[in-house]
């Protein structure tokens, strides 16, 4: 079985920013599989790379800047850091670098990115506004749904 890890990213210190740490809190809460692991990864960073490489998976939470209402969730399946939306806040160049690393050392797991939709990164505050909360659940039934998708063995066809 593929080497899953489920890993959030965001700073706590900034409301919902800090949505993608809120999410792995509460998946910490929920049966895994032997193959899956949970990573609070702050503000991720190109020092989180050599790790990160040692998964076939990775399922990443963070928070996204865009004009979809807050709260809004999207799947996104990117290959390189220019996949990526235009993210995050202070950890978007660290999330690129170590995107970038990965690619040209020709080590990147099978990136599943889940973006929450957010409009207030900047106030200092430790907690997420009503509607970010309430999308927490949302991402977890998500995760969830994408943990048992990939474990289900791929077929091959006979040709």
């Amino acid at each position: 079985m593929d080497k899953t890890l489920i890993l959030g990213v965001g700073n706590v210190l900034l409301t919902d920013e800090g949505v993608g740490i809120h999410a792995i809190y509460a998946l910490e809460k929920e049966s895994w599989p032997e193959h899956v692991s949970l990573l609070d990864g702050g503000t991720g960073g190109i020092h989180l790379t050599g790790d990160l490489q040692e998964y076939d998976t990775i399922i990443m939470i963070d928070a996204t800047l865009d004009d979809d209402p807050p709260g809004t969730i999207r799947l996104l399946r990117p290959r390189r850091a220019l996949d990526f939306p235009p993210l995050m806040s202070a950890h978007e160049i660290g999330l690129q670098d170590m995107i970038t690393v990965m690619v040209l050392t020709d080590k990147l797991p099978d990136i599943h990115l889940i973006t929450v939709s957010v409009k207030n990164i900047n106030s200092v505050r430790i907690g997420l506004s009503p509607e970010i909360q309430e999308s927490i659940p949302k991402v977890v039934k998500l995760v969830k749904k994408l943990i048992a998708d990939l474990s289900v063995p791929k077929q091959i066809e006979a040709i």
